[in-house]
């Protein structure tokens, strides 16, 4: 018995969670009088405001040659290259071309649910692909690059400025390893090329100002109701009552933060500074997530996590395990699509 398919084609894929509310935005540029008089979801003006600005203008931009579910498409699919393309370059510092091809072929489709999101409208692939090229020219000392492309990845999703943090840590550390080998006279040697990461804070600064502008709240994000899954103390996740959560089946939760701890520490034992950093300061915050749906939540982590395994990952045995996954995963993606979608009874204001 095979898995049951809706019929719609690719109205099912441009309607899967958050798609829809994207769109919303690129529609409207965040205006609350369009919003309210054109579409009909039960949810407050302010809840947009947890839809950053750069993905769903983005998507204007390509509307203006297609419908606009479709421009979300074109927007999604083109990042998700890019995020393979960078991550391609950074696995090359490491190996060889041939196993970099292969590592790059696993972050192509594992974890599946990455596959999923490069499949359907997301900003996730763009917000992906922005942070591993920012850490990429930040470890090449490209510092101009690096500050772009941190913010590109702020201007698409809220946690890019844990980049901003990272890289902060990074100097830090550095310094205090100098200092504690050299004399009482150090000077640390600071560029001022590397002043570009301010980029990355400003960009935050600037959504803020455009919310300023169009919800009349500098701080509208804050307000965006239950779109912030930050809760105190870590581990809320377990709770099977809250909101985001609803279920008590939650035991790969465990495996998540076992990889992506064992990830950090790997990372940490190669003296991998910058994407170790990176990878701990996103990683804490991802305990402090109360959300069923943590995988997606941990999507920036997941290239770096590969990258610390490479040894493992392009092993003649893995390569065994990576053909069986094959059809598990495309099953389970194509499950997952079809299921996961906002009920649209009219399309007319989306396209």
């Amino acid at each position: 018995m095979g898995i049951p398919l809706p019929q719609n084609g690719l109205q099912t894929v441009v309607a899967n969670y958050d798609g829809p509310l994207y769109l919303v935005v690129t529609k409207t540029l965040y205006s609350a009088n369009l919003i309210k008089e054109n579409f009909a979801f039960p949810l407050p003006v302010e809840y947009y405001a947890a839809h950053f600005p750069l993905f769903p203008v983005l998507v204007r931009l390509f509307a203006n040659i297609t419908y606009a579910p479709y421009a979300m498409l074109i927007v999604t699919v083109a990042s998700a290259f890019i995020a393979h393309l960078y991550f391609f370059k950074l696995a090359r510092t490491y190996l060889d071309t041939e196993k970099s091809m292969f590592l790059t072929a696993i972050f192509s489709i594992f974890p599946a649910r990455w596959l999923i999101v490069r499949s359907v409208g997301s900003p996730e692939p763009l917000f992906v692909a922005a942070i591993i090229a920012a850490i990429y020219y930040f470890k090449n000392k490209k510092y101009l690059l690096s500050g772009i492309f941190g913010a590109v990845a702020q201007l698409t999703k809220s946690p890019g400025i844990l980049l901003f943090i990272a890289f902060v840590g990074v100097w830090a550390i550095d310094t205090l390893q100098k200092m504690a080998v050299v004399n009482k006279n150090f000077k640390y040697n600071f560029s001022p090329k590397a002043l570009a990461i301010l980029l990355i804070p400003a960009s935050l600064l600037a959504v803020f100002c455009v919310y300023k502008l169009t919800f009349g709240s500098f701080t509208a994000y804050f307000s965006s109701g239950d779109n912030i899954h930050i809760f105190f103390p870590p581990f809320q996740i377990f709770n099977y009552s809250a909101p985001w959560v609803g279920t008590f089946w939650l035991e790969e939760i465990l495996f998540i933060y076992s990889l992506g701890l064992l990830g950090v520490i790997h990372l940490i034992k190669d003296k991998d500074y910058i994407p170790a950093t990176f990878s701990l300061v996103f990683f804490l915050t991802l305990i402090f997530v109360s959300h069923r749906d943590l995988l997606r939540y941990s999507l920036p982590l997941v290239p770096f996590v590969l990258i610390s395994f490479r040894k493992l990952l392009v092993s003649k045995e893995f390569k065994i395990v990576f053909l069986f996954l094959l059809v598990p995963i495309y099953l389970y993606s194509i499950s997952f699509v079809s299921q996961n979608v906002m009920h649209i009874s009219d399309w007319t204001p989306f396209l």
